[in-house]
């Protein structure tokens, strides 16, 4: 149960590791003597992280790898054997959001969300899993949201893709009973990572949100981590953001999706359509 110990043929492979939570991860492990195998679409942005935690004496290596692309997706276990690592941890971080109601979305920026929110989660579950089942040792973070716990009109897709994202880790956990392998998913609540810029929402939009409900990448990095290691199911860090999470669980979706809807960023300022 937990967090696999580190051993030199031993890897941890980290998505979406060239920044924000992805990054934090990768130090937390490298921090806890594991080897980390950082994985981006753009390998020249790990370059700086992988010379960090080799300088701390983990062995880090960059495999640049588009995870909306399934063919790359597939040759990813290839090239960690390759290297002769056996990945014993993996942490499926990488993810976009797109803002804006869906009646004025761009259907390709909606596909490329679910190929890396959603496919590209159980594409390498489904890759990397039998490995660790065969050894009897493992674990794997999956980073959803704590918008996984309604629907959240204005970023529908992404709510969306981050429940298949927790249902999909419980329902993981479930299967691995016994297995020597954990699964856990980490829901974070809004963090300070540029994240919100990407997917289009101001700095003044994302003021909206309470301040209480914040926490920094790093604290994001190390609960999910901790968690892990503990081999817990879920993890949500910071203490609003739990509480906010249970209220959302509990309130009707009837009652609720009007209420985001009235207060989401992402539909103020002309971007709802007329009704």
């Amino acid at each position: 149960m937990g967090l696999p110990s580190p051993a030199p043929d031993r890897t941890a492979v980290v998505t979406g590791a060239s920044s924000g939570i992805g990054a934090e991860i990768a130090r937390q492990l490298a921090r806890r003597g594991h080897g980390v195998t950082l994985v981006a679409r753009r390998g020249d942005r790990l370059a700086g992280l992988a010379e960090e935690l080799a300088a701390t004496g983990v062995r880090a290596e960059v495999m640049a790898a588009d995870l909306s692309d399934r063919a790359a997706r597939a040759g990813l276990l290839d090239r960690v054997d390759a290297a002769g690592l056996a990945p014993y941890v993996l942490v499926n971080n990488a993810g976009l959001s797109t803002v804006g109601p869906v009646a004025a979305s761009d259907p390709d920026a909606e596909l490329n969300l679910v190929e890396v929110d959603v496919a590209a989660v159980a594409d390498l579950c489904s890759r990397f899993l039998p490995g660790m089942v065969a050894r009897g040792s493992g674990a794997v973070l999956n980073v959803a949201s704590t918008a996984a716990f309604q629907p959240m009109p204005g970023q529908a897709a992404y709510a969306a893709a981050k429940a298949f994202v927790l249902s999909y880790t419980r329902s993981l956990g479930g299967e691995l009973r016994g297995t020597g392998v954990t699964a856990t998913a980490l829901c974070p609540g809004p963090v300070e990572t540029g994240f919100g810029e990407v997917a289009g929402l101001s700095d003044e939009e994302q003021a909206t949100l309470p301040k209480l409900m914040w926490v920094t990448a790093e604290a994001v990095a190390k609960a999910g981590v901790d968690g892990m290691a503990r081999g817990r199911r879920v993890v949500i860090p910071g203490r609003a953001n739990q509480v906010v999470s249970a209220l959302a669980r509990a309130t009707p979706k009837t009652v609720l999706v009007p209420i985001v809807a009235r207060a989401h960023p992402g539909l103020r300022d002309g971007r709802s359509p007329t009704s």
